[in-house]
C-alpha cells in the first residue's frame, strides 16, 4: 500500500450511485407529501429543482461515482443544499405549529404524520451531507482516503475489522444519519473534522427538539 502526503491509496473503482439516488428520490417525496404550512414553495418546487440537479449527476456520471469535476462538485453540492433548506424549513415551521397548535397540529395522526415526514427528511439531508462533504466527497474516495478522515467509522478507528481499502459509501452515512438522529449522540461514528461535530450536533439538537415537542404536544392532544 501506497503512501502520499498522508493519504492512503485504494482501488480507483467508485461506488454506485444509485442508493444515494434512491434516498434524494424520497427525500422528493416527504415533500410533496408534507402539509402545506411546513413545506417551503407548492408542493413541487423543490422536488422538481432536486430531480433536475440529479438527472444531471446521474447523466454526468452514471453508474458509478468515480469522475472529479467542478460541474458535477457544483451540481451535487446544490442538490443537497436545495433539500437541506427545505429540510431545516419544514423543522422550523413543524416547531411553530406545534408551540403555536395551529392546524397541523390538532390531530394526533396528522401531527405524527407530518412529524414523521420531516423527522425522515432531516435524517436524508443529513446524510447526504456528511457523504458529500467527508474526505471530499465520494469521487474523492474512490481516489484515494485520507490517513486522517473528517468522519472516523469503526473500520477506520480499527483496520483489523475491515477488509483492506475499505471506505464508506453511501448506507454507511444514511446509517450514521439515522443513529445521531435516534441517540441524539455519536455511536460507533466519531466526528474529527470541526464541521462534522457541529452538523452531528445541529442533527443531534434538531431530532431531540421535534421528538420532545412533538410528543408533549400528541399527549395533550390525546387528552
Amino acid at each position: 500500500m501506497k503512501h502520499d502526503h498522508g493519504w492512503r491509496e485504494v482501488e480507483p473503482d467508485g461506488e454506485t450511485r444509485w442508493p444515494m439516488a434512491a434516498a434524494v428520490v424520497v427525500a422528493m417525496g416527504v415533500t410533496v407529501v408534507l402539509p402545506s404550512d411546513l413545506r417551503l414553495g407548492g408542493p413541487w418546487v423543490l422536488p422538481v429543482i432536486s430531480g433536475l440537479l440529479l438527472v444531471a449527476l446521474l447523466a454526468g456520471d452514471p453508474g458509478r461515482i468515480s469522475r472529479r469535476t467542478t460541474e458535477l462538485r457544483v451540481a451535487s453540492v446544490a442538490l443537497i443544499t436545495v433539500l437541506s433548506v427545505g429540510a431545516m424549513w419544514s423543522t422550523f415551521r413543524l416547531v411553530v405549529d406545534i408551540l403555536d397548535a395551529g392546524p397541523t397540529t390538532d390531530s394526533a395522526t396528522e401531527l405524527l404524520q407530518a412529524s414523521a415526514c420531516v423527522w425522515l427528511g432531516t435524517v436524508i439531508a443529513c446524510a447526504l451531507l456528511y457523504f458529500e462533504l467527508d474526505c471530499g466527497g465520494a469521487a474523492a474516495r474512490a481516489e484515494r482516503m485520507p490517513r486522517s478522515p473528517d468522519l472516523a467509522f469503526p473500520q477506520q478507528l480499527n483496520p483489523g475489522v475491515g477488509p483492506d481499502g475499505w471506505r464508506p459509501h453511501f448506507v454507511d452515512y444514511l446509517y450514521l444519519g439515522l443513529t445521531n438522529a435516534t441517540a441524539f449522540s455519536p455511536t460507533d461514528v466519531m466526528p474529527l473534522a470541526r464541521w462534522a461535530k457541529m452538523v452531528m450536533s445541529f442533527q443531534a439538537v434538531t431530532s431531540l427538539v421535534i421528538t420532545g415537542l412533538v410528543v408533549a404536544r400528541a399527549v395533550n392532544v390525546l387528552r
